[in-house]
Formats: C-alpha cells, structure tokens, sequence
C-alpha cells in the first residue's frame, strides 16, 4: 500500500540519524492505529457500564437526598430522565462527528424554553447541574484502551483503572451531597413565610412578646424573624420566620401563600 510506503520511509529517514530506535513508541504504525476498533460487545458493553453507573448514583442521590427532603415527585422523574437522556445524547454524538458544544447547547436551547417558564428553586437548579456534569463524566469520560500497537492486531480492552476513577469521582460526589445534607456542618434552617395580625408587637420594644405569640400560634422555637410588608389598613404583616427543621423532616412549601402556587 502507498501509506505503508510512505511510513517505511519514514522511519528508514528517521533511523539514518543512528540515534533513534525505528521501534519507539513514537513512531507507531498509523495505519495499525486506525485499525483498532470496538467490536459490537465491547460497544455494548461501555453503554452498559456507563448507563448503569450514572442511573445508581441518579438514584442515589435523588432518591435517598433530594426527595427525602422535598417529597417533590416532578422534579424526581425530571431528574432521572434528564440525567438518563443527557448520558446517551452525550454517549451517542461522542462517537460521530460534532462537538460536545452542540450537545450541551442542546440542552441550552431546551433548558431556555422550559425552565424559564417557572421559577426553579436554587436547590433543585444544584441538584440539576451536579447531575447534568455527572452524566457528561459519565458519558464521555475514556474506559477503553488501545493495546497491541506494536504488534499486528492492535484492539481495545477495557481499563478497570480508568473505570475505577470514574466511580471514584461519582463516589465522591455522593459523599459531599451525603455531609451537606445530613446537617453536619450546619444545622438545617428553614423558614415560614406567616401573615402576621397583631401588628402592634411588630415593633423593635416588643419583640419578645412577638417571638413568644409565634412560638405558641405556630409550634416552632423561633430562631429570629424578618419582618417584610405591613398593611395598617388590614391590620396585618408578612413575617418571615426563621427555625430549626428537625431530622428526618421537610419543608417544601414553605413560603407559598396561595393554594394554586402548590404542586404535588
């Protein structure tokens, strides 16, 4: 063949210099190098591994994290699905000719035209993001390795180590999630949003007559208070309360004031 021509030539160039070996790995083959490709099982088999791995710490982190906390059933499947179809799209344009710019701005364009329709709480857009980066690891990063390139029949094998790296770095990612949400570093503040009517406490010689009355009315040890808008004219306030959640418990609603602003 021409190429295998031109190589020979090449090297025979390169040794005339006497002081470079025509074996080193510097100056493979190209042609042995292009011929190694994935077979269809080891094909499948990377999709397995990859799909399995990034829907286990999915689950993982949404199921035991997340919803332990909000009980927000859409935002579960959301979660789930968007990571399963980002590790895909991702797995599938990586092995064809376009960028992963396009496949992220892919999911740009959509996140534009669905997300911004309502108002996505920071911690569901964090959770979003760590599993939109997990399932682009996940997805691209290398498991397969070329091996044999000194010899005729170069092919891939699989790379435990590198396998072991990926799952090394979602590990990991669990584990933060894991500290952060346990209440370890911080205790759990969560806050009620209250329409407050005695609006005579509201005033700063007052406040621990109100803290008591909302201590009673409401059932929570106040931790502190903002006080938002006042209306003298109803003879009522808006009272952000501050308090400790306690383990195990959630509080997703919060700061909702009208019943159509719920979701299930």
């Amino acid at each position: 063949m021409i190429l295998d021509k031109i190589i020979r030539f090449v090297q025979d160039d390169v040794a005339s210099f006497g002081d470079v070996d025509v074996n080193d790995d510097l100056f493979l083959d190209v042609q042995a190098i292009t011929d190694a490709m994935l077979t269809t099982g080891q094909k499948v088999a990377e999709l397995g591994i990859r799909f399995a791995l990034n829907l286990l710490v999915c689950w993982i982190l949404v199921h035991f994290f997340y919803y332990r906390k909000s009980q927000r059933r859409d935002y579960y499947f959301t979660f789930m699905v968007f990571s399963s179809a980002m590790l895909i799209l991702l797995y599938i344009m990586g092995n064809v000719e376009v960028g992963v710019g396009l496949t992220l701005g892919l999911f740009a364009i959509f996140g534009v035209i669905r997300y911004r329709t309502e108002t996505v709480p920071i911690r569901e857009m964090t959770y979003l993001f760590v599993i939109i980066a997990l399932a682009a690891a996940n997805g691209l990063a290398p498991i397969y390795n070329v091996v044999g390139l000194n010899t005729d029949a170069p092919h891939y094998a699989l790379a435990w180590g590198n396998v072991g790296v990926m799952a090394l770095v979602n590990a990991l990612i669990i584990l933060l999630i894991w500290v952060l949400e346990s209440d370890r570093l911080v205790k759990h503040v969560t806050t009620k949003l209250v329409l407050y009517d005695r609006i005579e406490l509201i005033v700063p010689e007052r406040r621990e007559e109100l803290l008591a009355d909302l201590e009673k009315r409401i059932g929570v040890k106040v931790e502190r208070i903002e006080i938002g808008h006042v209306d003298f004219l109803k003879d009522a306030a808006f009272i952000k309360v501050y308090y400790h959640l306690p383990k195990g418990e959630s509080n997703s609603i919060n700061t909702l004031t009208r019943a159509k602003d719920y979701v299930e």
